[in-house]
């Protein structure tokens, strides 16, 4: 079984990066600010689907990985890290877009919005990375049952990802009001989630080095 302490600390990476911005979150929040909370609400159960797809791809792939090749572990350790500092970079970087920017969005079909946020999920990169470079780190192969890890771990950033989004989707009006009128909210919140996340890649990267 996972350590409380190991699953809080990935609990604690999902939820910084359900609070830096992606192609989910702006979509969400674009949906919602367009066309109505409702609408962003069925935007996101598409966006979960595509987060269960990638949880079971990744939980078999990296067990059928870890077992049939010893330096893997150590590859994805590596990656884990690289990946958390370009999201870093992402965040920090001048220019940087912040998610309540929002994108003029037609009105859709419940049916269409639901498919567009599974192809939004599938399509985010940072979700991609999430689960086969990031979702490892976290595995511990001589506590065994590494298949039941990875699917632990894999609920446990669905949960937090579906709550962090939904605030968002419910409250997408009011935050993006807020923000307009004070825009340097916006830049704190880019630089604070940039920092940790450079913070946590630095770390992953040192433990893998050792």
């Amino acid at each position: 079984m996972i350590a409380f302490s190991t699953w809080a600390a990935f609990a604690l990476l999902c939820l910084g990066m359900v609070l830096t911005p992606g192609p989910n979150m702006i979509y969400l929040v674009s949906r919602s600010i367009c066309q109505g909370r409702l609408a962003g609400l069925i935007s996101l159960g598409g966006v979960a689907l595509g987060f269960f797809v990638y949880m079971l791809c990744a939980a078999f792939g990296i067990t059928a990985l870890l077992f049939a090749v010893p330096l893997a572990y150590d590859a994805l350790h590596f990656g884990g890290a690289i990946y958390l500092a370009y999201l870093a970079w992402q965040a920090l970087k001048p220019g940087g877009r912040a998610p309540f920017q929002v994108r003029d969005l037609p009105p859709d079909s419940p049916r269409r919005l639901f498919t567009m946020g599974f192809v939004t999920s599938l399509l985010n990169p940072k979700i991609a990375m999430l689960y086969m470079s990031l979702l490892p780190q976290f595995i511990d192969q001589q506590a065994g049952h590494v298949l039941e890890q990875s699917l632990i771990l894999g609920a446990t950033q669905i949960v937090v990802s579906v709550i962090g989004n939904a605030f968002f989707a419910i409250t997408a009006g009011t935050i993006a009001g807020f923000l307009a009128k004070r825009p340097t909210w916006g830049q704190v919140q880019r630089y604070l989630m940039g920092t940790v996340l450079a913070a946590l890649a630095v770390k992953i990267a040192t433990d893998a080095s050792r």
